[in-house]
């Protein structure tokens, strides 16, 4: 048997690749590319002996190549001078007797002058001669139809032609061949076995058991079979090559293999698409192949898929309009027909390679045969089929989500259309799909809706915009918030799109909004009203130029003002922050945003801005790691509901409480994430959430010692030069003159700290752990000899720091304060510093205080107290990433005449090689004794390794071991 996988044939069938194998040249014909071994074997058949018959039947679905295979033969068997004959069947002259003898013959019986010109008297007769000999029309002895003289003088005439040589007799989509051509083919391939008679083959799925059956009776007839299968992977590289010119990756293949089934005809059409279209083989056609498919495949399919019986093309049109699976009665409710006659229409499409069935569902062998079939469809059968096949799956109490898909495509004017499509729309919202969403709510708003419905849509639609681009769901909303009447709905609307102009630093547009709103409803509803002015009163703080006018305010609301209403907990939120500014009471602040937050930082019936300021509030009065698990929700929540916005803001809400906890690499990856997130839906970098997240990410960058990335940072957001009124604005400031302190510039490090406080002061902010500004301030004028300043403005910020009562805030105070001070007295205040950060969850800070204190006790000569605060500040400082203060820590060990070999002292980075190796070696189980064998080391060194190993790694023994190394090196 031959090796050919496509080849099914008796033993006599050349295998390809054997002996006498020659490659060819590139066929001329576009079709064949991909055909090569197939061609190679025809080849090697008809070289056979001269003096034999050679019956091949070529085999295959539509298109895939039978015909220009078969073209090929024949003109190679032309140009090897054989007498060549052809013929094309057609669906439409099946009942023409001797239909494709005619079409054999007739050309080179009309003015023969060989013994058959006998039979021949002129055209009309010598046809009538050749294909009726017996007038008569006596029947055969195989029953009614062509006689047997009439058959057996065909044949002779077929062999009187190859006695003058090889006849080639080519046959084109066999199916289709009238019964009297089939039978005279019957008989010629049973006597010519020993004739110069070659005879070549197409055929395509049969449609009629008519046609099956005799089809079944004629194929074992043919000596060698060949059956032509989909493309496979090279196949589609070589004609991507071939088309396109360039050979693509595996990604695009694959993708227009699947696209296409493999189909060669498919496969050359979107090919060529493609390049008339100038694009590529990239990932972007990759990712939309099916927009690349030509009209005509819908016009080749005509063909077949009306050869499928009088259903086919109504059925094949329903499925390939409906798309995915569709099972088989909502084909025949979305066609009208029989459930039995869309039956037995699948079957036969099937048969055809068009469609593919699994159980009760069908659908489009591929997805280009898909869109040529729905495209090749009348608009208004694409409408019929949308709308019967929504209302049949509404009528069976299907997910509106699958009838809103059908709803979309349906004529306007149709009073369940608006319906469908909004409750699917909500549940898309629900599922976070807010661009599918959009999609829906657009096409409802097409449709002739009241003012009341439609300013309904408006809002909802500008909620799933700012999903993807606030600017578009901010324009939205102000259309829904223009048009509505409903009180509630108008409140919403109005906090949704101030919250959207916030995030476009349109702070005044966002206060006029919520002002505006607030004052159309304080008569008809004072708890709405109240909601409004909360937002109000927390934004308008932001800005330098509002806020003196909403502080007094603020200072006006009073919890009582809310309790029971849906008020409370924003209003607690805001409560929140007066505690904080007011520097007083952390233990109110606290109870004010845990109230606040009940229901998260982003609650799905009350989102605002508002909440993610309760969640630092927390921060600023201490309990930031309870601030960190409001934020981690709050990040996870978003990423399920799907919003960008809402995931970009809680992640830069995230990322800052990571960076007060001294969690350097989190808080950057964070920021780096929302910005990016922020891009990608239209956020300015210069807008306010940007800034923020680009602040943070500086802060983050500073604090780990790369302090030229954090100056590049800044100077593409273009943060260096003069800030406007914002809030966000102030941390900048601290950002920056913390940025200016590590490069070594203290003047311009205290510019921006005073002007820190300046605006904080500005804004009424007495806490001191907000923005430290006071002790970062004490920091640079100590640096700059100017030690009675730093201590005045050290000493003010520990005693608010004190009466604000968080040791974080005592802390650093204290820190500021001894490095003004200096001497025994600074030791000391340092010594306090260490122990009041010891702990709290400001490990950046703990660690800054210890590597102060190594360093002044180093300079105070107690070196070896001065190595264990040093050691300990480089591990506190490596395990968060902080390479500025591991570093400065690292220097001054070093000066204490310390040579570290490592750039932490405790965890798996602490470990020598020899002791990270024999603690692996332990870890899996190895002896003592063991281990010294395998490393030829003494027993004694090994248990030294191990007793180091085991004080770095911060376990008792063995039984830690193998954990221990895993998580410290995960």
């Amino acid at each position: 048997m031959s090796d050919h996988p496509a080849l099914k044939s008796t033993p006599r069938t050349l295998p390809v690749g054997g002996p006498g194998y020659v490659h060819r040249r590139r066929p001329d014909d576009p079709m064949l590319i991909g055909r090569d071994r197939e061609l190679d074997t025809l080849a090697e058949l008809l070289r056979q002996d001269a003096g034999q018959g050679v019956f091949v039947l070529i085999q295959g679905e539509f298109r895939t190549g039978k015909t220009a295979l078969l073209r090929e033969v024949l003109g190679r068997a032309r140009g090897e001078g054989g007498t060549v004959v052809s013929a094309w069947a057609d669906p439409s002259e099946t009942g023409a007797e001797f239909g494709i003898v005619c079409q054999l013959f007739e050309p080179l019986v009309l003015g023969a002058t060989d013994g058959a010109e006998s039979l021949l008297t002129g055209p009309a007769a010598r046809a009538a001669a050749v294909l009726y000999p017996d007038a008569s029309g006596s029947e055969s002895a195989d029953g009614p139809g062509p006689t047997t003289a009439t058959l057996t003088g065909l044949c002779w005439l077929a062999a009187r032609i190859a006695a003058r040589g090889r006849l080639v007799v080519g046959i084109d989509d066999l199916q289709w061949t009238d019964q009297a051509s089939l039978l005279w083919l019957q008989r010629l391939l049973r006597r010519a076995g020993d004739l110069p008679v070659t005879v070549v083959a197409t055929a395509g799925p049969a449609q009629t058991p008519a046609d099956r059956d005799a089809l079944g009776r004629l194929a074992p007839l043919f000596r060698h079979r060949l059956a032509l299968t989909d493309f496979d992977g090279a196949a589609v590289a070589a004609v991507t090559e071939a088309v396109l010119g360039v050979p693509g990756d595996a990604r695009f293949h694959d993708a227009v293999r699947t696209a296409t089934g493999g189909n060669p005809f498919l496969l050359h059409a979107v090919l060529r698409t493609i390049k008339a279209s100038g694009s590529g083989p990239d990932a972007e056609a990759a990712a939309q192949i099916t927009r690349f498919v030509p009209d005509d495949v819908g016009r080749a399919l005509h063909l077949p898929v009306q050869a499928a019986g009088p259903h086919a093309q109504a059925v094949a049109q329903a499925v390939a309009v409906l798309g995915g699976t569709p099972a088989l009665d909502l084909v025949a409710g979305a066609t009208g027909l029989p459930e039995a006659a869309v039956q037995d229409a699948v079957h036969a499409l099937e048969r055809a390679g068009l469609m593919r069935r699994t159980g009760n569902r069908t659908a489009c062998a591929c997805p280009v045969i898909r869109v040529a079939l729905a495209a090749d469809a009348l608009p208004s059968v694409r409408q019929q089929v949308h709308v019967r096949a929504a209302e049949l799956m509404l009528g069976h109490g299907m997910p509106v989500e699958q009838a809103a898909v059908h709803a979309l495509h349906a004529p306007l004017g149709l009073e369940w259309v608006p319906d469908v499509l909004c409750r699917a729309a909500a549940e898309a919202m629900r599922k976070g799909a807010a661009d599918r969403a959009a999609v829906l709510l657009r096409r409802a708003l097409r449709e002739k809706l009241a003012d009341d419905v439609r300013a309904t849509l408006l809002i909802r639609l500008g909620e799933a915009g700012l999903a993807t681009s606030v600017p578009e769901g901010a324009r939205d909303l102000r259309r829904g918030l223009d048009l509505s009447r409903d009180p509630g709905e108008k409140a919403r609307a109005a906090r949704r799109l101030a919250g959207a102009l916030f995030a476009l630093d349109r702070y005044p547009d966002g206060l006029d909004v919520l002002e505006r709103t607030a004052d159309s409803l304080r008569e008809s509803d004072t708890i709405l009203a109240l909601r409004l002015e909360i937002d109000l009163v927390y934004a308008g703080l932001h800005d330098a130029g509002s806020a003196p006018g909403v502080l007094p305010r603020l200072m006006d609301l009073r919890i009582s003002d809310a309790v029971g209403t849906p008020a409370e907990r924003p209003l607690a939120a805001l409560l929140a922050l007066r505690a904080v500014l007011l520097g007083e009471s952390p233990a109110e602040a606290v109870a004010l945003a845990r109230q606040a937050l009940t229901h998260g930082m982003n609650p799905a019936d009350d989102e605002s801005f508002v909440y993610s300021g309760a969640v630092l509030f927390l921060g600023t009065a201490g309990e930031t790691d309870q601030a960190l698990g409001y934020a981690d929700a709050a990040v996870e929540e978003a990423r399920t509901r799907g919003c960008a916005f809402t995931l970009a803001h809680s992640r830069i809400i995230r990322a800052c409480v990571y960076g007060q906890l001294g969690r350097l690499l989190d808080c950057q990856a964070d920021a780096e994430a929302a910005l990016v997130q922020l891009r990608e839906i239209g956020v300015d970098p210069q807008h306010s959430h940007s800034v923020l997240a680009t602040a943070a990410l500086a802060d983050a960058l500073v604090k780990q010692s790369r302090i030229d990335e954090a100056q590049s940072l800044l100077e593409r957001a273009a943060l260096t030069a003069d800030l406007d009124g914002h809030w966000v604005s102030d941390y900048v400031h601290l950002v920056r003159g913390q940025l200016r302190a590590a490069q070594g510039q203290p003047a311009q490090a205290l510019a921006d700290f005073q002007e820190c406080g300046r605006r904080t002061e500005a804004r009424g902010m007495r806490c001191p752990w907000i923005y430290p500004w006071r002790s970062e301030s004490a920091l640079a004028r100590a640096a700059l000899g100017e030690h009675g300043e730093a201590r005045t403005l050290a000493a003010e910020e520990l005693a608010l720091a004190r009466r604000w009562g968080v040791p974080e805030a005592v802390g650093a105070a204290l820190r500021a304060l001894a490095l003004a001070t200096g001497g025994s007295q600074g030791l000391d205040l340092l010594r306090e510093a260490v122990r009041t950060l010891a702990g709290t969850p400001a490990r950046f800070r703990h660690a800054q205080a210890l590597g102060d204190l190594g360093a002044q006790l180093r300079r105070a000569g107690r070196t070896a107290e001065a190595r264990e605060c040093l050691k300990e500040a480089v591990t506190a400082a490596h395990r968060h990433g902080a390479a500025l203060v591991a570093d400065r820590a690292l220097e001054e060990l070093r000066a204490a005449g310390d040579r570290p070999r490592t750039r932490t002292f405790q965890g798996v980075g602490a470990l020598t090689p020899t002791e990270y190796r024999v603690a692996g070696l332990a870890a899996k189980g190895m002896t003592n004794r063991e281990i010294a064998q395998h490393l030829f080391v003494g027993l004694r060194t090994v248990e030294v390794h191990l007793t180091n190993a085991y004080g770095k790694l911060g376990i008792d023994g063995r039984p830690g071991l193998a954990a221990a190394l895993s998580q410290d090196g995960s």
